[in-house]
């Protein structure tokens, strides 16, 4: 079951651009189970971070690594008072989710991949002679089932 964690912060004042330049650079890759991670602004100078997993188990094995990255950037955080520290962290198990599921995020190389518009795409495969994905996996499937059908036949003889 999906798993998420989510973490609060408030910035120091004035130090707003540095905690965002911190997060730019970071990926998912080396965390485990990550699918995606979000730096959402919250007000002024308040962020959560939006971490997505495969399981509740991958966000614990991250933990130590998710602690060593706060701790190049904790000088930037102001203590969130009642013996909470520099973050309010929380973290669990979905329990519903609706819509689609987020894909991972592409590897960049050099700058922001560009798609053509779904319409696009499709009209460009079919110009090229390629079926459209549904039909291709359906056409895969043709050959199964024709060979069951001809097994179930056998089976009622």
């Amino acid at each position: 079951m999906t798993a998420f964690n989510v973490v609060r912060f408030r910035v120091k004042p004035g130090l707003d651009e540095a905690f965002v330049a911190a997060h730019k650079d970071l990926g998912i890759e080396g965390f485990t189970g990550a699918r995606r991670f979000s730096l959402v602004k919250t007000g002024d100078g308040t962020y959560c971070v939006v971490g997505e997993w495969n399981k509740f188990d991958d966000i614990i094995g991250a933990r130590p690594q998710m602690i060593g990255l706060l701790d190049t950037m904790r000088h930037l955080l102001e203590d969130l008072g009642n013996g909470m520290g520099v973050t309010d962290p929380v973290s669990g198990e979905a329990l519903i989710e609706h819509g689609a599921a987020a894909a991972a995020p592409r590897a960049r190389r050099n700058g922001p991949a560009k798609r053509k518009p779904a319409s696009k795409a499709r009209t460009t495969a079919a110009r090229a002679g390629k079926p459209a994905k549904k039909k291709a996996a359906k056409a895969a499937r043709k050959p199964a089932k024709k060979a069951a059908r001809k097994t179930a036949a056998k089976r009622k003889r």
